[in-house]
């Protein structure tokens, strides 16, 4: 696989935290978190594609509170903030997840969430958003969400709470991490969704600092792959346009800390197109029963697309980090998917 592996990054590195920190992390939010579980894929696509050697364990974040993988950040934030801050309450941008596990998070500590959402963001998490009593703009494009929501903040004093950067974020993140290895060790391969970096900074960390050799992959969009191109060009990108069925991996851009923290402890992105998503919900649904979105089908999509040969014959972790879709969708991407897998060359 070495082929396939980013080069050394030698300066500008962030440290991340540190195993005792994650540790820590995962002390202050128990009781507020679940721990979720991991499930043996045994059936359907994976044995007939695969060497009957290869082991596929899928991290079932879709389970946690609020239905994806972002609670962990956002309440590592909100629940440590000092009661001016709360009073002041909190800010965020965001298609959805983070959106739902800030207002989940503001609820839960008595401070108030104000929102800034693209208009395409599903009715579902909009409308999970409103229900968590957080206030909802709706904006035309991801970009102009982030600048309304670090508007709040110069103008209103708020916090930001940024859907994948900081230490806090990857600290939460990171417990994924800690409960994957603990819950299936001696893993030769992780496999994340990216968006921002978030998700796959935290774990990563966590991963190379239990099992140094555990490879771990992250996967983009072919439309939101900003993480791919940082890590091409060795500095944060920026995105001129998003377009990719995965609206939770849509982050525009890359920020320092995250993307130094991926270029520490991440091995490689790859990318995979939104057929490869559809293919992969179906398989999901066909075979596990999982209801997951677009984004939570990625780590999939990658095992059963441009990972296939270098992961084929391993025991390799997929990360499922998210549910929130609403019906109507989720059965036209299904419907996709599993029109293309009928298609001759994927018999």
């Amino acid at each position: 696989m070495n082929s396939l592996f980013k080069d050394a990054c030698t300066s500008s590195v962030a440290d991340g935290p540190s195993l005792h920190e994650i540790q820590q992390t995962a002390k202050r939010l128990d009781g507020l978190i679940v721990e979720t579980p991991v499930w043996r894929w045994q059936s359907g696509i994976v044995e007939q594609v695969l060497k009957p050697s290869t082991r596929v364990w899928l991290k079932l974040e879709l389970f946690q509170h609020t239905g994806s993988f972002k609670l962990r950040g956002a309440m590592n934030c909100v629940a440590s903030l000092d009661a001016p801050a709360l009073r002041q309450g909190v800010a965020a941008a965001s298609a959805g997840n983070h959106a739902i596990a800030v207002a989940y998070a503001a609820h839960s500590v008595g401070t108030h969430a104000r929102l800034a959402m693209p208009r395409h963001a599903s009715p579902v998490r909009i409308a999970a958003c409103k229900a968590h009593a957080a206030e909802v703009h709706l904006t035309d494009t991801v970009h102009e969400a982030f600048a309304l929501a670090r508007r709040w903040v110069d103008e209103e004093g708020r916090t930001m709470v940024h859907p994948f950067d900081g230490p806090q974020i990857a600290q939460g993140t990171a417990t994924v991490g800690l409960e994957l290895m603990r819950q299936v060790p001696q893993l030769d391969a992780v496999v994340v969704p990216v968006g921002g970096g978030g998700l796959i900074g935290g774990i990563a960390a966590a991963v190379k600092q239990i099992n140094p050799d555990c490879v771990v992959l992250g996967v983009e969009p072919f439309g939101a792959d900003a993480m791919y191109r940082s890590f091409h060009a060795g500095h944060t990108q920026t995105l001129e346009r998003v377009a990719t069925i995965a609206d939770s991996l849509g982050a525009p851009y890359t920020l320092p800390y995250s993307f130094s923290l991926c270029r520490r402890y991440v091995d490689a992105i790859v990318r995979v197109s939104d057929d490869e998503l559809a293919r992969a919900m179906h398989w999901l649904f066909r075979d596990m029963k999982l209801v997951a979105e677009p984004a939570a089908a990625a780590a999939t999509a990658a095992l059963f697309g441009p990972l296939k040969a270098q992961l084929d014959g391993m025991r390799v972790g997929l990360l499922v980090c998210g549910t929130n879709i609403d019906a109507p969708r989720f059965a036209e991407h299904v419907e996709r998917g599993a029109a293309l897998n009928s298609e001759p060359q994927m018999a």
